[in-house]
C-alpha cells in the first residue's frame, strides 16, 4: 500500500512572516491526518524559519531546487548539506519551470538526484510534456526520455526513496487539468518504465504524484485512479483552507 503524498510547491511566493502565517493557518486544519504524507516547499530564504513552526504538525519541509556539489565557487547555488542544515527533508528536482526558464536538462536533473540521495534528501523528480509534444503524440517518448535521463546510473536501492511527479506542462498554472483518464494513462506508463529500469517491486512501491492545476474540486477524481499516489500542488497550496481540503481529499 503506497502512502499518498500531497506536496505544496509555493514557488516564488511568501516571505518569512507570510510563510509562518500560512503554517499557522494550515497546521490545525490538517491536524490528525495520518493517512497522507504532507510536504511544503517554500523559497530558500524561508526554509530555516519553518522547522520550529512545523514541529509536531506532521508536515515535512522541501526545497524547490538543489545544486550537485557540496561546496565551492558556485555563486547563487545551495547544496544538499545546506538544505539539511536549514531543516529540509525533501527537494523538488527538474520542475518544468526550471527546465523552461533556467536550462535544466536530463543531465543536470540526474546530477541533482544523485547529490540529493547522497545527502539524505528525498528527491521529488518532476517530468512532463509540453502541449506541442502531446499534440504531436510524443507524450510517452518525452516521459521515457526524462525518466531514464534523470535516473540514469541509480541502483534499485538508491532509487527506493525517490518520488516521481508527473506534471503536464500545458496544465501548470493554466487552469487546464489532464482528465482523470489522461493522468492515469501517463502514471501507468511511468510505472511501467520504472519497472523496466528497477524491477516490478520498485515500480509497485514508488509514489507517482500528479501536478498541474490540482484543486479541491478535482483532486478526488485524480486520486481515485490506481496509479496516482498524490499531488504536487501549486497555487492551491498558498492558502491553508484550499491546501487542507486537498490533503483531506478522502474525507
Amino acid at each position: 500500500m503506497r502512502k499518498p503524498v500531497i506536496a505544496g510547491n509555493w514557488k516564488l511566493f511568501k516571505t518569512k512572516n507570510e510563510a509562518l502565517a500560512l503554517i499557522e493557518e494550515l497546521a490545525p486544519l490538517v491536524s490528525g491526518v495520518d493517512n497522507v504524507e504532507i510536504v511544503v516547499a517554500p523559497v530558500f530564504t524561508v526554509l530555516p524559519t519553518l522547522p520550529a513552526a512545523l514541529a509536531g504538525t506532521g508536515i515535512s519541509l522541501a526545497a524547490q531546487d538543489v545544486f550537485w556539489e557540496e561546496e565551492g565557487a558556485f555563486t547563487g547555488e545551495v547544496s544538499p548539506r545546506m538544505l539539511l542544515d536549514a531543516g529540509a527533508s525533501h527537494v523538488i528536482i527538474g520542475h518544468s519551470e526550471r527546465r523552461q526558464y533556467f536550462g535544466e536538462t536530463e543531465e543536470t536533473v540526474n546530477k541533482k538526484v544523485k547529490a540529493a540521495l547522497k545527502g539524505a534528501l528525498v528527491p521529488i523528480v518532476c517530468i512532463g510534456e509540453t502541449l506541442e509534444a502531446r499534440e504531436a503524440g510524443d507524450t510517452f517518448k518525452v516521459l521515457e526520455r526524462q525518466l531514464k535521463g534523470g535516473l540514469e546510473g541509480l541502483t534499485g536501492t538508491q532509487f527506493a526513496p525517490v518520488i516521481v511527479a508527473y506534471e503536464p506542462v500545458w496544465a501548470i498554472g493554466t487552469g487546464k487539468v489532464a482528465s482523470d483518464d489522461q493522468a492515469q494513462e501517463a502514471h501507468a506508463f511511468i510505472r511501467g518504465v520504472i519497472a523496466g529500469l528497477f524491477g516490478k517491486s520498485a515500480a509497485d512501491k514508488v509514489r507517482i504524484l500528479y501536478g498541474g492545476s490540482v484543486k479541491p474540486e478535482n483532486v478526488k477524481g485524480l486520486m481515485s485512479r490506481p496509479d496516482i499516489d498524490g499531488a504536487l500542488v501549486g497555487g492551491a497550496s498558498l492558502k491553508g483552507a484550499s491546501f487542507a481540503s486537498i490533503v483531506r481529499y478522502s474525507e
